[in-house]
Parts: structure tokens; sequence; C-alpha cells
């Protein structure tokens, strides 16, 4: 039996405890809104312990706990109720930003002596001290080399590794945590599969599908591998709101198909791809697919075997997780028959001079030490969004970007880049006499966090005649009112006023 056949996965949630300041600063917050009504509260109720409301922000900035069923209480003499009152009803689940904000340490910094909004998420989003406590505990309590030795931190080590392996198999419901594997991230997962099974089943003539949405590292892997194999990558084209042509897209298809590879989400566009009618597509032409989930998995609900896709990646830190730390999911009949990328300790079971015997997947495409603490940072990322509830993250985002679309739209000279019927927490666009890197210098000045350039998704920009663009996107902490100063800021900046920017 291997080391990893003897691990056991121990995952024990912590439980929160209530958080009072929270609870007294809804009621305060109640109290002093305008749109308040005496309705709202119940009097009198039986003398009953305050409990929390939405999702709270315990003692030491632990993951918020999942509320409690039934109204929540202010105090021993007040109900709330949410459906009277207007901010609250419009959060289904209770999802409640303020205190989400109160998780991210970060959101408290100041830019240029103004107030962080940072609305660069689809760069990296920011970190809920949960994890950064994780982290902190594992080098504290746990670190070790693991799957190996035989004291107790190798132990705890290798628990929390395998805890975190299992987390992201909840996550994306894949059938075993054995279709798992850690990579660094979305990038090196890509990179995985064009070594390992690209180099294996593509073969001179064969094709190649992506699409113009993708970001460079959906492309550049899949034409390095077509120029080693003498293989052709096919193209398929998107329409004026960013969307696939899925008529083009099946005309592309064919019997020498071999790989589809296109994104979730796209990270220039926010458009939200049909996944499964197009691996539906491909594996009728007996193509495998994989999908670059790294702007889907922070958004909206993930389900590998729902989308049947035969390979998802994602990184750690695109959902409120590390850096250096990302994950390759791979059905199991294809891991099993993928030769190894890298070799070295760790993905071997023995080792002669004549002959190596690598372990089974997912160890076999782990070689070396991997990124155990932020592996384990990233299982408690994983624990923050479920807890939220990635429904409640859907619908915030959902209110934001309607809001946000709406605001940038009536400002004049803006031009909204990718308008797609379907679409995730991303904004991009171009002002008339000012060029990207101008509008995201003046946004910065007020404090206000923009990606300006090309989002390493030159193609898809060029299918509109442009370099770059300024993208906005967006987060579960992100706010109307923040929405609200990119919008004001954007239109004194085209008014030529000076108010206000620094």
């Amino acid at each position: 039996m291997s080391t990893l056949d003897q691990i056991t996965v121990a995952s024990s949630p912590l439980a929160a405890p209530i958080d009072e300041q929270l609870v007294a600063r809804l009621a305060n917050e109640l109290f002093s809104a305008a749109s308040f009504s005496p309705a709202a509260l119940d009097i009198p109720l039986m003398p009953t312990a305050p409990a929390s409301v939405g999702p709270p922000a315990p003692p030491a900035r632990a993951s918020p706990a999942a509320p409690p069923p039934g109204p929540a209480t202010v105090s021993s003499g007040y109900q709330i109720r949410p459906e009277l009152i207007p901010h609250l009803a419009t959060q289904p689940g209770g999802f409640d930003v303020a205190s989400v904000r109160m998780d991210f340490p970060i959101l408290r910094e100041r830019a240029h002596a103004k107030p962080l909004v940072w609305l660069d998420n689809a760069a990296t989003t920011q970190k809920p001290q949960s994890v950064i406590d994780r982290i902190k505990n594992f080098y504290e309590h746990e670190n070790s080399n693991i799957h190996r030795a035989a004291h107790v931190l190798a132990a705890r080590a290798t628990d929390a590794y395998e805890a975190a392996r299992e987390k992201v198999r909840r996550f994306l419901n894949a059938p075993s945590a054995n279709e798992i594997v850690l990579v660094r991230g979305a990038t090196e997962g890509i990179n995985l599969v064009a070594q390992a099974w690209g180099r294996q089943n593509v073969r001179s003539g064969d094709e190649i599908l992506v699409t113009w949405l993708e970001h460079h590292s959906n492309i550049v892997p899949w034409q390095q591998l077509a120029a080693e194999q003498g293989a052709v990558l096919r193209v398929a084209p998107i329409d004026d709101r960013g969307q696939i042509i899925l008529e083009e897209y099946e005309r592309l298809l064919g019997p020498r198909t071999r790989l589809v590879a296109f994104a979730h989400v796209s990270n220039a566009l926010g458009t939200v791809t049909p996944v499964r009618e197009l691996v539906e597509a491909a594996h009728r032409h007996g193509a495998r697919v994989l999908v670059d989930g790294a702007q889907a998995v922070s958004h909206l609900r993930v389900d590998v075997q729902a989308l049947d896709a035969d390979f998802y990646v994602f990184s750690g830190h695109k959902v409120f997780g590390p850096t250096g730390i990302g994950v390759l999911f791979g059905k199991s009949d294809l891991l099993s028959t993928m030769r190894p990328w890298q070799g070295g300790g760790n993905m071997i079971a023995d080792v002669t001079f004549e002959r190596t015997i690598y372990h089974a997947a997912p160890a076999r495409f782990e070689a070396g030490t991997g990124n155990i603490a932020d592996a384990v940072g990233l299982g408690a990322a994983i624990d923050y969004v479920e807890r939220i509830g990635i429904e409640n993250v859907t619908r915030h985002e959902t209110d934001l970007l309607e809001h946000a679309t709406a605001a940038l739209a009536a400002i004049p000279g803006l031009r909204l880049i990718g308008t797609a019927r379907e679409k995730a927490g991303v904004l991009s666009f171009v002002l008339d006499g000012f060029s990207s890197q101008d509008v995201g210098a003046a946004l910065d000045r007020e404090g206000i966090a923009v990606r300006a350039g090309h989002h390493c998704a030159q193609p898809a920009l060029r299918r509109y005649g442009l370099e770059t663009t300024v993208r906005p996107s967006l987060a579960l902490y992100n706010t109307h009112e923040e929405i609200d100063l990119l919008a004001a800021a954007i239109r004194r900046l085209e008014s030529g006023s000076t108010d206000g920017l620094a």
C-alpha cells in the first residue's frame, strides 16, 4: 500500500460564536436607514439570545459560519423582519455585503489617501482573514514536508494538504479526490494537459480547437503543441456581443479534432460560455475538452460532472485563495493513461537506475515538494465561499453587474466591449479621447483599482479593433457605492473636470 493510500483525510469545520458587534451595527443601520419602517420590527418577543445575521464575522476573523435558521434578533425584545426592510430583502439568503467586507483586511487600506476600491478582481481576488490565519497557523503548527517521515508534523501537514484536495473535490463535485491534481495555477494545469496528454494523443494533421475568447494561457500551450506535433490550431469566432457563434463552432469540429479548449468565463469580456452545449458537440466528434475555469469559480457554481468536461482548471488566487496554487481536474480514465510531465520525488513508487515506477494519479503529476501551505490556504478559501454560499455570491454580483452596466453605459463617449446575454462580473470599456492607461491612472488617483491593458487576451480585443480596454471586475465584497464612485470618476474625467481628481 502506498503512502497516499494510507492517508486519512480529516476536516472539521469550526463553529463560529455570535458576533454581537455585527448584530449591534446592523441594528443601528436599521434605525438610521431612511427606508426603515416600524413595521419591520415585531414587539414584543420572548427574550432570546442574539443570533447572528447573514455570514457573521466571528472574533479572531474566522470564516463566517452559516446563519442559523429562522429570523435573526437584534435584541431580546425586537425581531428583524427582512421582507419589510428593502436592503435586506434584496439580499437573498441573508447575504450582507457589509459583514463580508469586514472579513477582508486589505479593504481597509487607503490608496492615494482615499479608501481603496478594489475592482481588479479578474486579475486577483483579495483574501479573507480566515485564509490568512489558516496559512499562518500552518507555518506555526503544521509545517513539514508531506507523504514522508514518521513524525507528527509530517502527519499534520499531510492531513491538511489532502483535506484541501478533498475540499476542492467537493467544490467541483468531482467523483474522486484522485481526479484532483494540485498545481501552481490554471496556466500550469493547461500546460500539464498539453504535455502529458497532448504529446500522447495529438499527431500530425490533427486539429485543436479554441475560441476567440481565450486568455493567452489557453492559446500558447496549444500553439506550442501544434507546432511540435504538426497539428493545426483552429479558432471558433465570436459575434459582436462576445458570444461564441455556435454554428461556426460546430462547423469547425470534425474527425481530426482531438481537443477543444475554451474558457468558462472570458477574462476580457465576462462572457459565460454554454459549456455543456460546447462539450456535448465536441464529444459527438470524439474530441476531448478542457475548460479554463479561472474566471468562473468565484462567480458561479461549477459541477464538473454536470458539465462533463474531460479537464477543468482554475487558480486559487482567483477564488480568494493564495497565489501559486491551482487545480487540474481530470477524468480518472484520462489521468490513469497519461505519462508524468515532470520527474522528481513524491511522484514515484520505486526508482532504480534502470527504470522508475510511478504512483497513480494524482501523485504522479505532483513531482517534488508542492506548495503545501498555499494548498491549505486554498482549502480555507473554499470553506469561506461555501459558508457564504456561491448562489448568494452569484445573485449579489448579478445585481452589481446590472447596476454597473447601466451606470457606465450612460456615460457620454463610453463604449462597453462585450455585452453577451450571459455574463459574469467583468466590464470592459473604452472612453473616447482617452487611452486605457490614462483612464486607469486617473481612477487610481481616486483610489479605484481597475485593469487597463490587453488582459492577456489580445485576439479577443483585436476582434473589436482594439489593443486595450479598461476592465473593472467584480467580486462578492464590492458594493453599489463603489460602482457609483467609479462612474462618477469617469464622468469627471470625460467632462474635463478636475474636481475630486487628484
